[in-house]
């Protein structure tokens, strides 16, 4: 018997491949009747991570707004429910994979653009996309 999809884990990041993500987690959330669950990591320097105050960069804050109401946007021009989330770390794709683990919800398959905005870094440190395929406890789609 098939595993039935109910909960989708899309990771954003504005690029056009974290949106090709969203959109194919669109098509298999009106297939499934499921929900989706878009994250922004915000990619903080490991010195604010570790500063008791923590760091909250305005900036971020306004873009992943602007992120996630152009996918709520997107989700509901096909009727679906999209919920949203920002996660920070000095590592956004550890993040991921840590809230893809949590008990609520859980999550059936995260849907993750190829490539999203940091390639430069990926030449260094590999891919967010590639760490989130080797770490993830659950099917993951990469979306070229």
């Amino acid at each position: 018997m098939a595993k039935r999809i109910k909960n989708i884990l899309v990771p954003l990041d504005g690029s056009k491949n974290s949106i090709r993500g969203l959109d194919e987690a669109i098509f298999l959330a009106r297939e499934f009747h499921a929900t989706i669950t878009a994250v922004f990591a915000n990619d903080l320097p490991i010195v604010h991570t570790l500063h008791p105050m923590g760091f909250w960069n305005l900036n971020f804050k306004k873009e992943a707004k602007k992120i996630f109401d152009t996918a709520k946007t997107r989700a509901a021009k096909k009727g679906i429910l999209l919920k949203h989330k920002l996660i920070d770390g000095y590592d956004p794709g550890y993040e991921i994979i840590r809230y893809s683990n949590r008990k609520k919800p859980k999550f059936d398959i995260i849907v993750v653009g190829a490539r999203g905005r940091g390639i430069a870094k990926e030449l260094f440190f590999g891919s967010v996309s590639n760490y989130i395929v080797h770490k993830a406890s659950m099917p993951v789609l990469v979306v070229k």
